[in-house]
């Protein structure tokens, strides 16, 4: 199996080869590994203490980053570095200040593997979520450095708990220990005899509840809520924007609406704009001192949109109705009841949040509109939800900090 591994390892490579001259994603993947060990052997100094923290893709990275500032904050002494498998976490973060050195994961071949850890011998290491290298993992175990898997969340489905899936279970015993986010997970593990898991939660619960610490006033959009109720859609696509569009043009009440979609290209501005048949404005035609008067901002930026959450009374999360929904945790952070489609149940704190009385799922226009209308004709219902939102947040922070004991 691990020759076949190997093999496959190449294979991936070469496909990523001939698809790179027509795939961007591609061509980011191969540039970034261009000359990546001696790039790294180049920077980073091994007789330093160091840990380092992997992360799949930028996910991953959120997931992981409240322990990673934590870490930072308690070992000043000791350098961090950062290693993504993905373009799309890489390119957006590769200036993050809270690592010393951050650089693409070397291909998991043995060879590579063996000449990297002799670079940059960590003194720990931090896989975040899952991305589980069987040559990182097996010589990492072999050279006795403390590896651990944190947030991680497993599934009945997954090939580890298949009866053909012996070889894939080895992986899970190269971990020092695991941090898991959900009974579930610990069950399973315990039934294939992996006993060093402890239940920590999601450390996305502390990251949200940072965001929403530090976040800043937007005088431009206090301004355009003023004395409004307001309701914010976030990382919005084609079918979620139909459904509020719809929506907007047959209300009469006296909301209004900022919608922050998830493509901000020109082309999906428009679009969005000329869906919508009242009128809209754009963050970017917002001017100070000059009170808006529209009952729709379109958000045409990126970066803003949790700190956009604190201005609603209620908010829709998009990508339901696609591959997903996107972070119902940086609106609920602020004691507001979020709504998304049908296509939730891969993710856990959509699930609990529901159970709660937090979060509510919608496959339809009139059950998005019966919703809407409940909570601004109803403000008890309102606090109820909202209530349940921030105590649902509240009560799942603290995963860092049993983490953090074992970084030590």
């Amino acid at each position: 199996m691990a020759i076949l591994y190997e093999l496959g390892i190449y294979l991936y490579y070469f496909i990523i080869l001939l698809v790179s001259p027509f795939n961007p994603k591609a061509r980011l993947w191969l540039s970034g590994r261009r000359q990546l060990l001696k790039r790294i052997g180049d920077e980073i100094d091994p007789d330093k203490p160091l840990v380092w923290f992997h992360a799949s893709s930028l996910g991953e990275f959120e997931q992981g980053r409240p322990v990673i500032e934590a870490f930072r904050k308690k070992r000043p002494d000791v350098k961090i570095l950062l290693t993504f498998f993905s373009p799309s976490g890489y390119e957006i973060r590769k200036s993050y200040q809270g690592a010393d050195y951050i650089f693409y994961l070397p291909l998991d071949t043995r060879r590579n593997t063996r000449k990297f850890l002799n670079l940059i011998r960590p003194q720990w290491v931090v896989f975040i979520k899952y991305d589980f290298w069987y040559n990182f993992l097996n010589v990492l175990s072999k050279k006795r450095i403390r590896t651990y898997l944190i947030s991680a969340k497993f599934r009945p489905d997954q090939t580890f708990f298949k009866q053909y899936g012996i070889w894939y279970r080895k992986l899970l015993t190269y971990f020092d220990h695991l941090f898991v986010q959900d009974e579930i997970s610990v069950n399973l593990l315990l039934k294939i005899n992996i006993k060093n898991v402890t239940l920590s939660g999601d450390s996305r619960f502390d990251r949200v509840v940072q965001i929403a610490a530090d976040a800043k006033p937007i005088s431009l959009i206090e301004k355009f809520t003023s004395g409004r109720f307001v309701i914010v859609c976030g990382s919005s696509w084609g079918k979620d924007e139909e459904l509020i569009a719809r929506y907007i043009d047959n209300k009469s009440n006296n909301a209004c609406f900022i919608i922050a979609p998830h493509e901000i290209h020109s082309t999906h501005i428009k679009g969005l704009q000329e869906k919508i048949k009242k009128k809209t404005i754009l963050f970017s035609e917002l001017e100070t001192g000059k009170a808006p008067d529209s009952e729709v901002l379109i958000i045409d930026n990126i970066g803003m949109l949790s700190s956009l959450y604190r201005y609603g009374q209620l908010a829709y999360i998009g990508g339901g109705f696609g591959a997903g929904i996107h972070n119902i945790l940086e609106a609920a952070v602020y004691g507001i009841p979020v709504i998304f489609g049908p296509n939730y149940t891969k993710f856990r704190e959509a699930t609990e949040l529901i159970q709660k009385g937090g979060a509510f799922t919608i496959s339809s226009y009139d059950e998005l509109e019966n919703l809407l209308i409940t909570f601004q004709s109803d403000r008890d219902k309102l606090k109820t939800a909202s209530n349940a939102s921030r105590i649902y947040v509240n009560s799942n922070v603290g995963s860092t900090e049993i983490i953090l004991h074992y970084l030590d």
